[in-house]
């Protein structure tokens, strides 16, 4: 039997990660039945079963867990040399994965953008717009800009801001006199299994399940039916204050704020172009920090 390739394991890692084949390759970006037939010839190979076939997916089987183990011990070395040899890097050039949410690149980051890439035009930067955490260990991005202080002890970065959320109406329409009346009035909620656990959570406690008369799972959208008078919304400050259809009724919510941060791991923090991004656009998101914190309306 020839050895195991890294391809191979890496194709068992990313199904047993997955627990589905569709979306194990397209994690490899690779065809379904390509990586359907690189498991069937590596079984066949090894003369046993990796993956129990169930209508809810696959699922390891002891020999299969023993091979996810040896995958990640080595995608954990490689992850390591590959973070080191970047960490080495002095060119300020080559590509720069920076992930974030949909309205933080809306509002504030994409200005930041062009600033960046106006002083350094020979780094590429790749935005990644998702609300989850990325795996900055595994290089799913190399910069993250969170809602979030990290608590992983390998990650590096620096708070630039307090982001507030507040409510906002329509201009002109109707408004609740205290916020304690705000399930008096139509509300937008967030669409279930959506992000934004804590505002979702203040929101169930604070107006009954009949206030809420629209559901988003974008904030984006969020903002936009509130302008277009479908109800009120909790907003961020930074989003929801340059809107002159939209108007804030009542102070920040206290509850609601959370710190804005720019980070990377740190095996990375010394990379030249890494280096650039987080002194200039870091700067530059820091400079708005009372618009973030929702001090200047």
């Amino acid at each position: 039997m020839s050895e195991l390739s890294w391809e191979e394991l890496r194709s068992v890692l990313a199904i047993g990660r997955a627990g589905r084949l569709a979306v194990a390759a397209q994690a490899l970006r690779l065809d379904h039945s390509t990586l359907f037939r690189r498991l069937k010839a590596l079984e066949a190979r090894l003369e046993t079963r990796l993956f129990d076939r169930a209508e809810g997916g696959y699922a390891p089987t002891e020999a299969g867990e023993r091979l996810i183990a040896a995958a990640l011990r080595i995608e954990a070395e490689l992850l390591t040399v590959e973070r080191d040899l970047a960490g080495h890097d002095i060119r300020l050039s080559g590509t720069l994965r920076v992930t974030a949410s949909e309205t933080l690149a809306y509002r504030l980051l994409t200005p930041e953008l062009a600033r960046f890439r106006t002083a350094h035009p020979g780094i590429t930067v790749e935005l990644i717009l998702d609300n989850r955490a990325l795996d900055l260990g595994r290089r799913e991005a190399d910069i993250a800009l969170r809602a979030l202080r990290p608590a992983e002890p390998e990650l590096f970065g620096r708070k630039l801001a307090d982001i507030a959320w507040a409510v906002y109406g329509r201009a002109g329409d109707p408004a609740p006199a205290r916020i304690e009346d705000l399930g008096a009035h139509p509300v937008i909620g967030w669409a279930e299994g959506a992000g934004a656990v804590g505002t979702a959570a203040w929101l169930a406690a604070a107006v009954p399940p009949g206030a809420i008369a629209y559901r988003s799972s974008s904030l984006v959208n969020q903002l936009v039916a509130t302008k277009a008078g479908i109800g009120l919304a909790i907003l961020p400050c930074y989003l929801a204050d340059p809107e002159p259809e939209l108007r804030r009724l009542f102070p920040p919510i206290p509850a609601l704020r959370r710190e804005l941060w720019l980070i990377t791991h740190a095996d990375l923090r010394r990379t030249a172009r890494i280096r650039a991004f987080m002194e200039l656009v870091g700067d530059g998101l820091a400079a708005q920090r009372a618009v973030i914190a929702g001090d200047v309306a």
